[in-house]
């Protein structure tokens, strides 16, 4: 019976910190995602000021 107290121990010891080092990365990539999402320029497409093509794409163009 010692030798199972022995064995829950030592899963504990390698168990508890590989479990809080895990959380602790997918807290860390989902800030650093959060952070890039905040960051991001939208891609040229979504600007209004824009027409969405470039001329002299359409034969229209070449009036």
């Amino acid at each position: 019976m010692p030798n199972s107290y022995f064995a829950l121990l030592d899963m504990a010891i390698v168990g508890v910190p590989t479990i809080l080092f895990v959380i602790w990365q997918l807290v860390s990539i989902n800030r650093e995602i959060a952070r890039d999402k905040a960051k991001k320029v939208p891609p040229p497409e979504e600007l209004p000021e824009r027409a969405g093509h470039p001329i002299g794409e359409h034969r229209l163009d070449d009036r």
